[in-house]
Parts: C-alpha cells; sequence; structure tokens
C-alpha cells in the first residue's frame, strides 16, 4: 500500500461566518522566531522583514502581507496547495505543513478544513500570496480550545503561503472529484457500479464542517454502489476510483439531500464536502493482507 501522506487538516469548528472589510491599517503582532533546524517546508514560510501591504477587518481578524500578488482570488469551493504554520501568542507551533515535511498540502477554500478565521482570512487572498493572519480567538478554537494543545480562546497567529488553484481530476453532473494521491499499482481494484467499497471519511458543510467521520468510530464505512441509500453525487464521484485513493469530493445539494436537507445536520440546498481515502474495493484489500 501506499503511505498516503496527505494531512487531515484541522479539527472542527462551527461558528456563523461573519463578513469582513478594510478600516484600517493596524499591524498585526510580530511573532517572527525562525529558530533552528527548520524543514524545508518551513524555510517557505519564514517571515520576511518587509511588508508590503496590511489591513485590519471589525471581527479581529489581522493581515499583513510579505509577498502580494496579482494572481486569481480565491474562491469558495475550490482546492489550492497551501503551506501554513500556526502559532500561539507565545510562539508555540501547534499545525502546519512541518507535521509531514510536505512543501504544499491541498485546502478546499470555505468549508471549513481549518477554522472559521482561516476561511475568512482566505477570501482576501490571491494566488500566490504570502501573508500572516492574526485570527482572534474566537474565531479560531473558541472557547473549547483544543484540550492540551490550545487553550480556549487563544488567538491563532498563521503563517500561510497559497500555491497554485488543484484543478478537479473529473466533474460529473456538477460533482467534483480531486484525486489527490492514488497506488497505481492497483489497477484491479477499481470501483465498479456493482462494487463493494470501504472507505474512511469526514463529511461536512459550509455550516457544519466535519460533522461526521468514520476515524471516530474507528471503522471505515462500507457500502454497496447500489445501495439505494447512497447518495447520488458520491455514486457518481467514486465511480472508476481505486483502492487507496486519495480524494476530495464536492456534491452539490441538487446529487445530496437537495431541498429536504438531512435532519439537522445538513440545511436544505447546502452542498457536502468529502474527504476520503478508499480503504477496500470488493474484498482487494483482505487478499492483499493475505499475499
Amino acid at each position: 500500500m501506499k503511505n498516503l501522506k496527505y494531512l487531515a487538516l484541522g479539527l472542527l469548528i462551527t461558528a456563523c461566518t461573519n463578513g469582513v472589510e478594510k478600516v484600517d491599517n493596524t499591524q498585526a503582532p510580530d511573532t517572527r522566531n525562525p529558530g533552528n533546524q527548520l524543514s524545508e517546508a518551513e524555510k517557505l514560510i519564514e517571515p520576511k522583514k518587509q511588508i508590503v501591504d496590511k489591513k485590519s477587518f471589525p471581527n479581529g481578524i489581522r493581515i499583513q502581507w510579505f509577498e502580494k500578488t496579482d494572481g486569481a482570488p480565491i474562491r469558495e469551493g475550490s482546492v489550492y496547495e497551501i503551506n501554513f504554520k500556526t502559532k500561539l501568542q507565545n510562539g508555540e507551533v501547534v499545525d502546519g505543513n512541518y507535521k509531514l515535511q510536505r512543501d504544499m498540502l491541498p485546502f478546499l477554500a470555505g468549508y471549513g478544513m481549518q477554522t472559521q478565521g482561516f476561511d475568512l482570512a482566505m477570501k482576501e487572498l490571491h494566488e500566490g500570496d504570502f501573508v500572516e493572519i492574526f485570527i482572534p480567538g474566537k474565531l479560531a478554537r473558541g472557547k473549547k480550545g483544543i484540550p492540551g494543545i490550545i487553550p480556549p480562546n487563544a488567538p491563532n497567529i498563521v503563517m500561510l503561503r497559497i500555491g497554485k488553484e488543484i484543478k478537479p481530476t473529473k466533474v460529473v453532473n456538477g460533482v467534483k472529484v480531486w484525486k489527490l494521491e492514488e497506488n497505481p499499482e492497483m489497477t484491479d481494484a477499481k470501483i465498479g457500479e456493482n462494487s463493494n467499497v470501504a472507505i474512511h471519511y469526514f463529511v461536512g458543510t459550509k455550516s457544519n464542517p466535519r460533522y461526521d467521520n468514520s476515524y471516530q468510530r474507528n471503522t471505515p464505512f462500507a457500502f454497496g454502489m447500489k445501495d439505494y441509500s447512497l447518495i447520488p453525487g458520491l455514486r457518481k464521484a467514486m465511480m472508476d476510483m481505486k483502492m487507496y485513493d486519495k480524494l476530495y469530493i464536492l456534491v452539490p445539494a441538487k446529487e445530496a439531500y437537495g431541498s429536504r436537507g438531512y435532519v439537522d445536520m445538513v440545511k436544505p440546498n447546502e452542498d457536502l464536502f468529502y474527504d476520503i481515502i478508499v480503504m477496500d474495493v470488493d474484498g482487494k484489500s483482505v487478499q492483499q493482507n493475505e499475499n
């Protein structure tokens, strides 16, 4: 099995999204502390001395640019390469590319892969930008924080470099699929219309990020491609994928729960975002383990 290295970015935060607008040029706190033994990934986001622009917003977010480009603006529902490092005000690093030693990681804008403040700040950025973002605690991990890692109401300082947009691998009836990583040897483990499949996944919406995930249950979700309960968009997305594929899937509401929504988890007419690793196709993973 190929080692799937992509990071599941961030933890769940649920809060309402507030609009932001430019009000002044207050500078964000200086959090530079290069330290020693930096990885190549970290070197790409070491802050520069010259700040070329800065903005502050009514919700407390502050952004300062080290590099500001004329690249395409960041769009919700699109996937971008990013290199980031999240620190607390005391300089402690709590998240980032350095965990996997990867220069760039995939990030779907607008669907709560990080914090609410992270997504709000992304709306102000362009491909190629290199920034430092100050996110107040209420828009970071909030009152709960992350026990043992981020204290309650702790502001986050994020160093962020945005790379290029990653185009979908396929689009079917509005369903977008990004195949981020695969094992090319799995040619005999492809999903067909009669396949039985097992996946590990996160699923969420803009208003309710990551409302469910199989990792908490420590058991992959198993289903048949012809199961009546399988939403049409997921069936279309999974067709022809292979065992051990790493996928992002964005399913429009019309191919999911439509105008009815889904109990208290999915609002009417909300799109779904799936973050998936295909764990098995038609029992092939068992056969591999036996061999």
